[in-house]
């Protein structure tokens, strides 16, 4: 089995994949997990910038760190006038209380709680805030299940322990779905660390398996695009003042 190190630094290579095959994030979770106002806020594990232009186009000051050159290169084409850095949850490279909220989106479980939460709280203005999210696949409708036991990635929770300095932490789920396309759905698939990583010939099995599905399943023989459902799981908690 890979370790949690090849696994969080598989995507650099496959960041058009990931840029052309993740969903972006609900509304209603970022309103839930945002302080009011216009805070600064920092995208942590940013990626190719799924939340950035989410965060960028409410009129907040956004920036955004990521481990993976791969991944901010296309994030700097996608919005030139964000600042981009190249860090880690464990070693980020802003100023003591910069941002007023961090939010890290599909990335707390690559991260060791034990360093990024006094770095994080570093960063953060007293009172600051701290977001958790992940877009978990609901596995509810059959298709759906099925696909998870393909790919072997069942649309399970996530940790979401933060530990000191932070406060408590308090807890959110979002039900939505994302219209995509076949071609979309593969981008997808072949986005995932697992994927990514497992030797050529099984990495086309497994695509191929998920052709079939495609191909087959009543929900989805002969149709241009589907609704995949997604629980946004959400966590937040404050830096004490």
């Amino acid at each position: 089995m890979h370790d949690r190190s090849a696994h969080a630094n598989s995507f650099g290579p496959a960041a058009h994949l990931y840029e052309r095959g993740r969903p972006p994030y609900p509304d209603d979770a970022l309103d839930w997990l945002l302080p009011t106002g216009r805070p600064r806020v920092l995208d942590l594990g940013a990626g190719t910038g799924k939340l950035t232009r989410q965060l960028a186009a409410r009129g907040l000051e956004v920036t955004a760190v990521d481990p993976s050159e791969g991944m901010l290169t296309v994030l700097r084409r996608v919005l030139p006038g964000v600042p981009v850095h190249r860090g880690t949850a464990e070693d980020i490279p802003l100023p003591d209380s910069s941002v007023d909220a961090v939010l890290v989106a599909q990335a707390w479980h690559w991260v060791d709680p034990d360093r990024a939460a006094p770095e994080i709280a570093r960063v953060l203005s007293p009172g600051g805030r701290l977001g958790l999210m992940w877009n978990v696949r609901d596995e509810g409708e059959d298709w759906v299940r099925r696909l998870g036991q393909i790919i072997d990635s069942p649309g399970q929770g996530r940790d979401t322990d933060v530990g000191p300095p932070f406060d408590r932490v308090e807890h959110h789920r979002v039900r939505w779905s994302h219209r995509i396309s076949p071609d979309t759905l593969i981008d997808l698939v072949s986005s995932r660390s697992r994927v990514i990583l497992l030797p050529g010939a099984e990495r086309a099995a497994l695509l191929a398996q998920v052709r079939q599905l495609m191909a087959t399943h009543p929900a989805l023989v002969g149709h241009t695009g589907y609704q995949l459902p997604y629980v946004t799981e959400c966590a937040r908690t404050v830096l004490p003042a």
